[in-house]
């Protein structure tokens, strides 16, 4: 009988799974789609200035944007990678960010105000120091070829560090 009631169980919910539609990309991922290509990036920091190269293409099904960048930092040889989409449930923009300089992952949500072709997210990460870290960054589209970066360490109220992208043509 418990056989009997467990298969039950596991057919009805394996139906319900395929009777699911796929999740399809809606106007939201628009905002997303707009950074693909390939990009120069000149990242101020510290008084320093460095040159890298990212990379973004939509991915699984159009609903991720998958960036990389690689290049320099302060003298030492960076790579990262991200994901990022539209969390239809939160209504709000979700991101992880990965690099060579760190074994913990940024996480950020946020939202996008489109009159002023911009995102703003906030969440957490590691601090310079070790223990994680208030982040939030601030991405203007400035036009289909320009993008300004700005990311916010702690409780900053200046910038910790700074990215023009322009796009390769």
């Amino acid at each position: 009988m418990k056989l009997i009631l467990s298969l039950s169980l596991t057919m009805a919910l394996l139906a319900s799974v395929v009777a699911q539609e796929t999740p399809k990309p809606g106007p939201e991922f628009d905002v997303l789609k707009a950074h693909e290509g390939t990009w120069n990036a000149t990242m101020k920091m510290a008084g320093t200035e460095s040159k890298c190269t990212a990379s973004y293409k939509m991915t699984l099904g159009g609903l991720w944007l998958e960036s990389t960048m690689d290049g320099e930092l302060l003298g030492t040889k960076y790579s990262g990678k991200g994901m990022d989409t539209y969390d239809a449930t939160k209504k709000k923009y979700v991101s992880t960010w990965f690099d060579s300089m760190n074994t913990a992952p940024v996480l950020m949500e946020g939202t996008y105000d489109k009159d002023k072709k911009t995102m703003t997210m906030e969440g957490t990460g590691p601090g310079l120091d070790g223990p994680k870290s208030k982040y939030k960054s601030v991405t203007v589209m400035k036009d289909a070829d320009t993008i300004d970066f700005t990311m916010y360490m702690g409780d900053a109220k200046e910038a910790a560090f700074t990215i023009e992208y322009k796009r390769k043509k």
